[in-house]
């Protein structure tokens, strides 16, 4: 039997020329079916969590238009006064847990889904929002964004951080509203890159 030349050979992507997606496994175990814990998933907010409770679903978006199916996108908020929990018995106490991981290759239309609530502004002079980190494949580096919310419209106005971002731009932070039986959901797609491409920043 003739050996194959290296040339020949197709031995696919190495760790070193691709980065991930390795997010299901380590990160999102019960979400992709592996039998191991995880310490957090896409509920963010318990039973018993202050404020008003929330669907946050979206697609990340490729340059073409296409939506990822390999993603991780993490999420971070205070819940519905504004508080973060200090310490895990706190987070049991209040019903929240302040941070959530979902992927994007579970669900049909490859989107992401967190169960939560609204968050209260934390401070004076500061909207409402939920802080955003996407992970995927190919990108080097975590890209961080914001979630802002379409029917704050006076709060959005007196953000510090929003009034940062070029008036044409800052439509792309802002979560759209729908209501449907009862729930309410924000939706938030995140556009890694092309002409309407999501506000990242640096952190």
């Amino acid at each position: 039997m003739p050996l194959m030349t290296a040339q020949e050979a197709d031995y696919g992507q190495t760790p070193s020329q691709t980065v991930g997606p390795y997010f299901a496994y380590g990160l999102t175990a019960t979400q992709y079916g592996y039998d191991f814990n995880q310490p957090f998933d896409a509920v963010v907010a318990l039973d018993n969590a202050t404020g008003e409770r929330i669907r946050l679903e979206g697609r990340v978006i490729d340059g073409d238009g296409n939506p990822i199916g390999d993603a991780l996108v993490e999420i971070s908020q205070p819940d519905g006064e504004g508080r973060y929990p200090q310490t895990p018995a706190e987070a049991h106490e209040i019903g929240f847990r302040a941070f959530g991981r979902a992927g994007t290759g579970t669900d049909s239309q490859n989107r992401f889904v967190f169960h939560t609530v609204k968050p209260g502004a934390q401070a004076p002079g500061e909207a409402p929002h939920i802080n955003v980190i996407v992970l995927m494949r190919g990108l080097l580096l975590h890209a961080f964004t914001r979630v802002y919310f379409g029917d704050e419209a006076e709060a959005n106005a007196k953000d510090t951080v929003l009034a940062s971002v070029p008036a044409e731009r800052r439509h792309t932070l802002i979560a759209e509203r729908v209501e449907q039986g009862g729930a309410v959901s924000y939706r938030f797609d995140i556009r890694m890159q092309g002409a309407d491409e999501t506000v990242f920043f640096d952190v």
